[in-house]
């Protein structure tokens, strides 16, 4: 069926049997999911939420997110995404950040939740479970009384994505709303997207694997729905049957991470070998580097199907490398995108000729701001130019390697991960003198998370102090933040002005672990 020209709101009016949503659970039609999109939307407004507001969720991977993204984006909200593996705290404070008004989530989730909303101080009434849950309203229940017909107005809405900066605070990346239909910005949206990515209308299967309340997951989920694509949501990411769920729904595009394709071909090759993945087109994947091998090892076993972008949650893609491009430049992230300069700059802000690493500084990404921090803001870009403070160079044709990510950073499993945050909390325990964490190579994740820490006066270095910190971790921060290995250090690097030296520390560990 043609669905060129429109996008999810219109295919819902024009084609309301169209599929939307293949699994899990009971197939939705493009009617169906768009019938319950204007239900929440007017119940939204029921509540009070109205045009400028924001409103989060705290959930895993399941259809109910997609209703609540539409929903938000026709009914000019801030929707603000929070992971469900952050503890109490940290969701508490995005929450009171953001200033939402609202919060969805699920039962399993819902005793973290209530208290971080008490904390944000989040009203009874605003709170919604998709699924039964004492001391919230029933999403189904709020959706059954409101109209399946389109709110009065409509205005597009934005996604406000949280990201950790080198401080330990997450900030949100807050862009302007417009005061225009969805339909004509998710337009915009998708043809920008079709231009760069080369993905297009009609009968293609997305399969949602990465979690939705990241930037890339939820926006090629956003994307699919806007140019036709039915979607299958997978709970969470298993190899074997990630494998499955390609052959069972004939699947054609996704976006992946690096450590699911670790993952995926470390299986045996008899059970690699018993699923049919012909159907695939287009893998994207970014969030982490690839080692070289990994990728030719993946496009060998799929064929050419991975596409590759280099960006972040404020710039959105700023170079792609096609499969046949990457082929030819093995390695490469990519190449700017129609309307994006790419820049690498010394650390006094001096263009950097090709082949010398800098900080990689790009034009074109839409306008942001990281909310309520505009030190923060002015201190990200360079004139028209943004880095999110990577490190690359560019080749003579103006390709772009990574060469590291930025120091201060660790990117594990493509999850962001930001040492000051895991500092804070190691320090706040009275055995720790000092404390420094740094990522390390990993072959299954990308990187690892490692402190290394300088035990108080008085304090006895040992496994035993380690497991206490490493439980005093449990309350404070996610799990994924968690340090994979703890060792103690009898002082740690500095530099002359007492500084602690992050990349003196990394260099001597690598060194001291090499072979």
């Amino acid at each position: 069926m043609g669905v060129e020209g429109v996008g999810f709101y219109e295919i819902a009016r024009n084609h309301p049997d169209r599929p939307a949503v293949l699994a899990p659970g009971v197939p939705l039609s493009y009617g169906e999911l768009h019938a319950e999109v204007n239900r929440l939307s007017n119940a939204l407004a029921r509540l009070g939420v109205r045009h400028g507001d924001t409103l989060a969720t705290v959930l895993g991977n399941r259809p109910e997110f997609l209703t609540v993204l539409l929903a938000a984006v026709q009914s000019g909200l801030y929707l603000v995404p929070v992971s469900r593996h952050l503890t109490e705290p940290e969701i508490g404070y995005i929450l009171a950040d953001s200033g939402a008004k609202a919060v969805v989530t699920e039962s399993a989730l819902a005793g973290v939740v209530s208290g971080a909303a008490d904390e944000a101080g989040i009203p009874a009434e605003g709170r919604v479970s998709v699924d039964p849950a004492e001391g919230y309203r029933s999403m189904a229940g709020l959706c059954a009384s409101g109209s399946a017909d389109p709110p009065g107005k409509r205005t597009m809405g934005s996604v406000m994505l949280y990201t950790s900066g080198t401080t330990g605070r997450p900030k949100g990346v807050r862009r302007p709303l417009l005061d225009i239909s969805p339909e004509l910005l998710l337009d915009i949206m998708r043809q920008t997207l079709m231009r760069h990515l080369g993905l297009v209308p009609g009968d293609e299967v997305h399969l949602a694997i990465g979690p939705l309340y990241h930037s890339a997951p939820c926006v090629h989920a956003m994307m699919a729905l806007n140019l036709g694509h039915a979607v299958v949501v997978a709970p969470r990411f298993r190899p074997e049957h990630t494998l499955e769920l390609i052959q069972r729904h004939g699947v054609t595009n996704s976006f992946m991470v690096p450590t699911m394709f670790h993952r995926m071909l470390a299986l045996p090759d008899d059970v690699r070998s018993r699923y049919d993945l012909s159907s695939l087109r287009q893998v994207f994947h970014s969030a982490a580097p690839v080692p070289v091998e990994t990728k030719q090892k993946m496009m060998d076993w799929w064929g050419p199907v991975l596409y590759e972008y280099y960006g972040s949650t404020e710039s959105g893609p700023v170079v792609v490398a096609t499969p046949d491009e990457w082929l030819a430049h093995p390695g490469t992230v990519g190449h700017a995108v129609d309307g994006v300069q790419i820049k690498i700059l010394d650390p006094e802000g001096g263009e950097l000729p090709p082949g010398e690493t800098g900080l990689i500084y790009a034009t074109g990404q839409p306008g942001f701001e990281y909310h309520g921090d505009p030190a923060k803001t002015a201190s990200s870009m360079q004139g028209e130019f943004y880095t999110p403070g990577d490190l690359g160079h560019l080749d003579d044709g103006g390709w772009l390697y990574m060469s590291d990510r930025r120091t201060d950073l660790i990117i594990s499993g493509g999850v962001n991960i930001y040492p000051a945050e895991i500092e804070s909390v190691l320090l706040q325990h009275p055995a720790v003198g000092d404390a420094v964490v740094i990522g390390v190579p990993d072959e299954d994740w990308g990187q690892s998370v490692v402190a290394l820490v300088e035990p108080a006066d008085g304090a006895e270095p040992g496994d035993a102090l380690a497991a206490e910190l490493l439980a005093h971790c449990g309350p404070r921060l996610a799990k994924l933040k968690h340090p994979r290995r703890l060792e103690f250090r009898e002082s740690l690097p500095r530099t002359p002005s007492g500084k602690l030296s992050r990349r003196r520390v990394r260099e001597d560990y690598l060194r001291e672990h090499a072979g």
